[in-house]
């Protein structure tokens, strides 16, 4: 019974020993396999520096601790950019077989109308589709958007529905969108309101000026004020399809059951044809509960009719009004300008499909 022997010194092939922490010392970090490490043994594995060449496929080295990961974000929203930019003018998106005509609704305010109206029209534009927005709200914010002219003593759309202006003597050309005109709304239109009472056939009186427009347009955009009244009733005339922004929050639900209300009435009064075809989900926040119980909501309740496309809160789509611009040439590479040019082409496709006639 005597003293146990030595044990041999054990052939290191997993982790090497770490040195002990001088008192004092905060302790070192974890060591690493030496099986990782290249060129590493059971002798000089305590002494492996933390950042290890690796060989990249240009034969040049770098460190292991210093990953490119923004290239590929970057080179991506570049790419994005270039796709929603389009500057081959190629006809990338279908155009219907018959010119669409689409009111934009909702009687709540600031749910996305005129942002909508303005990167939709833009999207489509950009790829291939003849445009027409008519400008329908008297605080303009459309014609801001496409950076026209809009002050007072322009030809706006109250000299068609008030005067008879023929639509195209007052239709603009959007500066650097081809195939995208504007019919621009002055503070003027916030009169039209009461003068329409005692005109006749008051509530067709849009759909008249667009029916003689000489050109044709694959699609009509027509953003409405955040109102149910004798404007927004002759852009429901006017329209054979409403497409609805819903914001992601429990107010934007509150008045739909009265938007859907007057758009009945009117289809079962004045236009028969018309249809809410599209609901457009805006300003959603991936961060609350609440807005994936809004959109739930509303996917149970109008199905197929909403867009797989979320518009999210992005400030990209903030800011550029204020440049004159929509998001689309403002930012093409930003979040809120990839989900409108999706909702772009979402519609595109579903009006090749259906044949939507006008």
């Amino acid at each position: 019974m005597g003293q146990r022997e030595a044990e041999p010194p054990r052939t290191v092939t997993g982790y090497a020993p770490a040195p002990p922490n001088p008192p004092g010392t905060r302790p070192s970090p974890s060591p690493r396999p030496v099986s990782a490490v290249p060129g590493a043994t059971a002798t000089n594995a305590a002494h492996v520096e933390t950042e290890v060449p690796v060989a990249n496929t240009y034969g040049a080295e770098e460190t292991a601790a210093e990953p490119r990961e923004d290239d590929p974000p970057l080179a991506m929203e570049a790419m994005r950019a270039v796709q929603i930019l389009n500057p081959s003018g190629e006809i990338t998106m279908p155009r219907p077989a018959r010119p669409r005509v689409m009111c934009v609704a909702n009687q709540k305010g600031g749910v996305g109308k005129t942002t909508t109206t303005v990167n939709l029209a833009v999207a489509l534009a950009l790829h291939g589709n003849r445009v027409l927005v008519v400008d329908l709200d008297p605080q303009g914010n459309a014609s801001t958007g496409l950076n026209v002219p809009h002050h007072a003593g322009i030809p706006d759309v109250y000299d068609c529905l008030i005067e008879n202006v023929p639509l195209a003597d007052v239709a603009q050309p959007v500066e650097g969108i081809p195939n995208l005109h504007c019919v621009p709304a002055t503070i003027d239109l916030a009169g039209a309101e009461i003068e329409l009472v005692s005109v006749v056939a008051r509530e067709s009186r849009l759909g008249r000026a667009i029916q003689a427009y000489p050109t044709e347009f694959d699609y009509v955009f027509i953003d409405c004020p955040p109102s149910l009244g004798l404007l927004t009733v002759n852009a429901l005339v006017a329209a054979q399809e409403v497409l609805i922004p819903i914001q992601c929050e429990y107010y934007a639900l509150e008045g739909l059951n009265q938007l859907l209300n007057n758009i009945n009435l009117v289809k079962a009064h004045l236009n028969p044809t018309l249809d809410v075809s599209t609901i457009l989900l805006t300003m959603y926040d991936r961060r609350t509960r609440l807005a994936d119980a809004v959109e739930q909501d509303v996917r149970n309740h109008f199905g197929d009719k909403v867009l797989t496309s979320v518009i999210p809160r992005n400030v990209r789509v903030s800011e550029a009004p204020s440049y004159g611009q929509s998001v689309m040439t403002y930012d093409p590479g930003s979040r809120g300008a990839t989900s409108y040019f999706e909702a772009a082409q979402e519609i595109a496709e579903r009006g090749a499909k259906i044949g939507v006639t006008a």
